[in-house]
């Protein structure tokens, strides 16, 4: 199983970056593909999540409106296009994937419940600039 999260970047705040996550190993069509951000020093949090079944999406309050996930089956890909960016987006940004839907969300909608989910990537840097 692999998921490999690319794209990260150093931009200027206002700015825009497109993150991806290529799955491979598992079924991607029976997984929701998740993003999370860490900053230093801060606990890992929820950012947005897709379902690779039925496209439905879910989105943290503090990106919604400014970033839109987006899941391309065909490929296997998952991405996260981000617009507007603020320094207080400055982390790393990890996909991770899991069967259960509304384990997912909650794990985006709550601390300290995103150890249970079923696969992770390495994540890739985003740094903003003000």
């Amino acid at each position: 199983v692999q998921l490999q999260a690319s794209g990260g970047g150093l931009v200027q705040a206002g700015g825009s970056l497109r993150l991806s996550c290529a799955a491979s190993g598992f079924n991607y069509d029976d997984y929701v593909i998740a993003w999370f951000r860490q900053a230093p020093g801060k606990e890992r949090e929820g950012v947005s999540c897709i379902s690779s079944s039925d496209g439905s999406t879910y989105y943290a309050d503090s990106v919604k409106g400014r970033f839109t996930i987006s899941s391309d089956n065909a490929k296997n890909t998952v991405y996260l296009q981000m617009n507007s960016l603020k320094p207080e987006d400055t982390a790393v940004y990890y996909c991770a994937a899991d069967q259960d839907q509304e384990g997912v969300v909650r794990a985006i909608k709550l601390p300290f419940q995103w150890g249970g989910l079923d696969y992770w990537g390495k994540g890739t840097q985003v740094t903003v600039s003000s």
